[in-house]
């Protein structure tokens, strides 16, 4: 949809002059003539989905959509007649916004699809992808469904990660913040009672004493020490491919997280590739679009190469197999798709399983989670306690009565 800037007659000679969506220039002056007038010139504006970016639209926002489409499809109601029903009843104007703008595409000859494609930080290229296949199958209502389906476990998953985070995050800064009271304000005041007492500091007292003092005196270098290498990284991924790569690996191997981080992706792409193939979307289709959703360098490099392979006459199953990174599971399930003809049931079932061992292994980390930062936190109080009160208790026991 284009915007366009017209000057335009009406019956009484009057000039008008106004801005106004339309696909083309017929499309302009038809809608021109149902407002009574005739067009005189016209600037083109430019494209009027540019204007509305559709920021400010959630996932939460996408399931309503869908759900909303999904129901009123599997009812026969025409998708204009859906689109204004929604259009009138959403609370989110953003998206409201980007369904009257879709609304007048489609009037001007666009399919839905193309409509969404406009509006790219809606809808991105699956999503449109998804629904040109069910327009073109006449699988549309059962698309919506499998839609729907994948951005509720998507904001379950989501939800799931931010709980698991959140938790470490809150409990870390209160033990960041009372070993930095212990270093800097209180150890200090204990050292200097020991201090006084004249006799040889153990090891451990000495130890203390060094990490207080780093603390004192350096402590605004530990706070902004994260905070760089932070910047570091993500300056390091952006400008170089190499690094990112690396940085991608190493989230894999990172222990207890790394696996839980790979079963998401994994999961993400095994969904999507049988929402994608159930659509009738080529098997090559399906594997270049994964490369673009799994975000990550290493997976995505992974992908690639099962393409290429695909592409030489190899099966799914081998390819993926060739790789060397996708666990057993996968790839027996795969095959076993392959040879019976069920490739998109055995998708969907090894992503319903990393779904449950996903979920399974959030909620054991977090009930790890706490004792271990009791732990920490009771080590550093033991260790601080100890190299204090241990030279006054061995003074004591030298003071003979």
């Amino acid at each position: 949809m284009e915007a366009y800037q017209y000057k335009a007659i009406d019956d009484k000679g009057r000039i008008h002059n106004g801005k106004v969506d339309a696909v083309n220039i017929a499309d302009l002056e038809a809608r021109l003539v149902k407002m009574g007038l005739d067009m005189i010139n016209y600037k083109e504006l430019g494209s009027s989905a540019q204007r509305i970016t559709g920021a400010g639209v959630t996932r939460r926002d996408l399931i309503t959509f869908c759900f909303h489409l999904e129901q009123t499809s599997r009812a026969g109601v025409p998708i204009l007649e859906s689109l204004q029903d929604l259009r009138d009843s959403t609370e989110n104007p953003r998206l409201r916004e980007v369904i009257a703008s879709m609304i007048e595409s489609i009037e001007g000859g666009k399919t839905l699809s193309d409509a969404m494609r406009d509006y790219p930080r809606v809808f991105d290229r699956i999503f449109s992808a998804l629904v040109r296949a069910g327009e073109q199958s006449g699988e549309i209502t059962q698309v919506f469904y499998n839609i729907g389906e994948n951005l509720k476990w998507q904001d379950e998953t989501a939800a799931q990660t931010k709980k698991l985070l959140i938790y470490p995050v809150v409990v870390g800064s209160v033990v960041i913040a009372v070993v930095f009271f212990l270093m800097i304000y209180l150890v200090p005041e204990l050292l200097t009672f020991v201090k006084t007492m004249g006799q040889e500091l153990p090891e451990h007292t000495k130890a203390l004493i060094v990490v207080s003092n780093v603390f004192v005196n350096y402590w605004y270098l530990i706070l902004m020490l994260p905070v760089f290498l932070f910047i570091v990284i993500m300056t390091g991924v952006r400008l170089s491919p190499a690094f990112r790569y690396n940085v991608d690996a190493l989230k894999l191997k990172t222990p207890i997280i790394g696996p839980i981080l790979k079963k998401i992706i994994l999961t993400r792409l095994t969904s999507f590739f049988a929402m994608m193939y159930a659509s009738g979307i080529t098997i090559i289709e399906c594997i270049r679009t994964g490369e673009q959703i799994v975000g990550n360098k290493v997976i995505e490099e992974a992908m690639h190469q099962v393409g290429q392979l695909i592409a030489e006459g190899d099966t799914l199953s081998r390819s993926f197999e060739k790789t060397r990174l996708f666990p057993p599971l996968v790839l027996r399930m795969i095959r076993v798709g392959e040879n019976t003809g069920a490739l998109e049931e055995s998708l969907v079932n090894i992503s319903y399983f990393y779904t449950r061992d996903i979920k399974e292994s959030i909620e054991r980390i977090q009930s790890m989670i706490e004792p271990a930062m009791t732990v920490v936190l009771g080590t550093i109080i033991g260790w601080v306690m100890f190299s204090v009160l241990g030279p006054i208790y061995d003074l004591i026991t030298k003071v003979k009565i």
